[in-house]
């Protein structure tokens, strides 16, 4: 199954597959040998777009990438972000001016390219002036060091505020917003989505099979599915606690929704992430050979109406189960209390 750049990214008029691998596991999960062998795959699948970030198993996934994509840099889109801590020193992180000059060099270095195609914020820092960000990455695409900029996980008014900054004082603009969308993640329709298509920001969806959830073990009676995340967010993958009891009668009843279709719960959950006009690609992070197997399967999926209005039924539009579902930070005293 080989994949076609078909889709616009945004207002850039870059052209990307529906696809985009994601790197996240790379140096975390997967040792550099696995991680090598799914990019290779991936390209030859026909990806042309790879995400990665700084923090990222601390700069290896960068490394990583880096070395993979070893002779097919022009052939490949390529971002990463910026703005989590990397390493002790607790200023080796956020947006300010002073962070990301060093940390954009330090990303060129690790992946061994003098360009980024999409350099990111990863997260908003409230501690740094919104304005000085924008006109820090505004100067990297100036030098060529980067090629576009974008957000991640930030909210409908800071986006708006943004563009209205950039206009107000000539700097350019977002160009893409990255956050996570599924079938039982679907707060961005509320605010975001309209955002983004207002002001042509492409939007790179992560998280289609909402953390694991949509992958088919969450079943009612089904008991509880080990997950490699479940330390991260203590109590997110709790099917005992009653604030997921809603989350997994509706991941029961998608996949029962599914199987009346004769598809896999994969097929549905990137076919629905896809449908939607503001979504320009969906970042995937396969561990296996056969995980890309199933998500470049899922890529050709359409959804017909009739599918489309019983997801509806099932989850409604602007459903947000769980805050934490979001990917913001919530400060919390006690961690198993959290949202």
């Amino acid at each position: 199954m080989t994949l076609e750049p078909t889709r616009v990214l945004g207002r850039t008029g870059v052209l990307v597959t529906p696809l985009t691998l994601g790197a996240m596991n790379f140096g975390r999960w997967q040792d550099e040998a696995a991680a090598v062998g799914i990019i290779h795959a991936a390209l030859d699948a026909g990806i042309t777009a790879i995400d990665t970030a700084d923090v990222y198993g601390q700069g290896r996934s960068e490394e990583i990438v880096g070395k993979a994509i070893r002779g097919r840099r022009d052939d490949i889109f390529l971002a990463t972000k910026f703005s989590g801590r990397v390493g002790d020193d607790p200023r080796h992180a956020g947006t300010s001016r002073r962070w990301i000059v060093r940390a954009v060099e330090d990303s060129l270095r690790r992946l061994g390219t003098d360009h980024l195609d999409l350099y990111q914020a990863h997260r908003p820092d409230p501690r740094t002036s919104l304005l000085e960000t924008l006109q820090t990455l505004s100067d990297l695409v100036r030098q060529g060091k980067i090629r576009y900029y974008g957000t991640s996980v930030f909210p409908a008014h800071q986006l708006v505020e943004a563009h209205w900054l950039a206009e107000k004082h000539g700097l350019i603009a977002p160009h893409t917003e990255q956050l996570p969308y599924s079938l039982l993640v679907r707060g961005a329709e509320r605010e975001v989505f309209p955002v983004t298509r207002k002001y042509g920001v492409g939007v790179l969806g992560y998280g289609p099979l909402a953390a694991g959830w949509l992958s088919g073990k969450y079943r009612i009676g089904g008991g509880q599915p080990e997950s490699a995340r479940a330390d991260l967010v203590p109590g997110r993958f709790d099917v005992s606690l009653e604030r997921n009891q809603r989350k997994l009668a509706a991941a029961d009843a998608l996949a029962r929704l599914a199987e009346d279709a004769g598809r896999s719960l994969v097929d549905l959950a990137v076919g629905f992430a896809l449908t939607h006009p503001a979504v320009s690609s969906v970042i995937i992070g396969p561990r296996t050979s056969e995980h890309l197997a199933a998500y470049l399967k899922a890529a050709t999926v359409e959804l017909d109406e009739d599918t489309l209005d019983r997801i509806d039924e099932i989850v409604s539009p602007g459903t947000q189960f769980l805050e934490r579902d979001t990917g913001r930070e919530f400060p919390v005293r006690d961690n198993r209390k959290a949202p």
